[in-house]
C-alpha cells in the first residue's frame, strides 16, 4: 500500500518528530495553565482563561526573590565553571603530564555518579570546613558540578582543530597572544558557548545539590518544590514559560548566525 511505502521511507523522520513532541508536551502544560485562572491553590485542573498571572507574575511572595538568586549564581557559577573547564580541556588536550589519564576519568565522575552523592560530599566538605551555608556554598557546589559537562563539550571542539591553522598564524609572524585571541579562541568559541549555556541550564535548575548545601537560602527550584507542598501559583507557569521561550529564541539565533555565515562564506 502507498501509505505502508510512506511510512517505511519516512519511518526515522516520524520517529525523531514524535520523541520530539513527546519532550515539548510538558512544555506545552506548562504554558497553557500559565494562562489559566484555578479556583483554589492548586493549579492542576483548567478553570478559566486569564492573564493576571502575566500581568503580575511577581505577585506571589519571594518567588522573584528566589529566581533573581537563582539567576544570580546561575550566572556567576557559569563564568567559574566556563573560565577554569576551557582552561582544563585545553591542557588535557594541548599537553601531556602526568596523571593525565587519570585525570581525564576524574573529569567524568560527576557526570557518572547520582547527584545526591555529590551534594553529600560538598556538604560534609562544607561543614568540616565551618562554612557557612548559603550564596557562596551553592556557588562553589554548582562550579564543581558544572565544570565536567564545559570541559567535556570544550574538549570535544579543540580536539577537532586544525593545528595547521595556528601554525600558520605562527608562519605568519603572530605572537602567542595574537594567534590564541584571533585563531584558537574563535575556532574553539562554539564549544565553549555550547559549554557556557549547558552550564548555566544546569545551575538554574539543579535541585538536589543546592538543596544539600543551601542552607536557609531558596532558589527558584526549591521555591517550587516548597510551593507545590502547599498549592501551585500560577506565576510559577508564567516563569517556566519566559525561561523556555527565551532558551528557544536563543538556539534558534545561534542557529540562524551560523547559518548566514555559511551562506557568506559560500559567496
Amino acid at each position: 500500500m502507498p501509505v505502508l511505502r510512506w511510512i517505511r521511507r519516512n519511518l526515522v523522520v516520524l520517529a525523531g518528530l514524535l520523541t520530539l513532541a513527546y519532550m515539548i508536551l510538558p512544555n506545552a502544560v506548562v504554558m497553557v495553565f500559565s494562562f489559566n485562572k484555578p479556583k483554589g491553590r492548586f493549579n492542576y485542573a483548567w478553570r478559566q482563561f486569564s492573564l493576571d498571572a502575566w500581568k503580575d507574575p511577581c505577585g506571589v511572595a519571594d518567588l522573584c526573590g528566589s529566581l533573581s538568586l537563582s539567576l544570580q549564581i546561575a550566572f556567576w557559577a557559569t563564568l567559574g565553571a566556563t573560565a577554569l573547564g576551557t582552561m582544563i580541556a585545553f591542557a588535557l588536550v594541548r599537553y601531556r603530564f602526568r596523571a593525565r589519564g587519570t585525570i581525564n576519568s576524574l573529569i567524568f565522575l560527576p557526570m557518572a555518579m547520582p547527584e545526591v552523592v555529590m551534594a553529600a560530599s560538598l556538604l560534609t566538605l562544607f561543614l568540616n570546613m565551618g562554612a557557612q551555608l548559603g550564596f557562596w556554598t551553592i556557588l562553589i557546589a554548582h562550579i564543581m558540578f558544572c565544570l565536567s559537562f564545559v570541559v567535556t563539550a570544550v574538549k570535544a571542539r579543540v580536539m577537532s582543530m586544525d593545528p595547521r591553522l595556528e601554525e600558520a598564524a605562527r608562519d605568519l609572524y603572530a605572537g602567542p597572544v595574537q594567534t590564541f585571541v584571533r585563531v584558537t579562541l574563535p575556532i574553539a568559541a562554539p564549544g565553549i558557548a555550547a559549554g557556557a549555556l549547558l552550564a548555566f541550564a544546569l545551575s538554574f535548575d539543579d535541585f538536589i545539590i543546592t538543596n544539600f548545601n543551601a542552607g536557609s537560602t531558596v532558589t527558584f527550584p526549591m521555591f517550587v518544590w516548597g510551593s507545590a507542598q502547599r498549592g501551585t501559583p500560577v506565576q510559577i507557569n508564567v516563569i517556566g514559560t519566559a525561561m523556555f521561550v527565551i532558551a528557544v529564541a536563543v538556539v534558534l539565533a545561534g542557529q540562524l548566525m551560523a547559518d548566514r555565515r555559511k551562506s557568506n562564506a559560500g559567496k
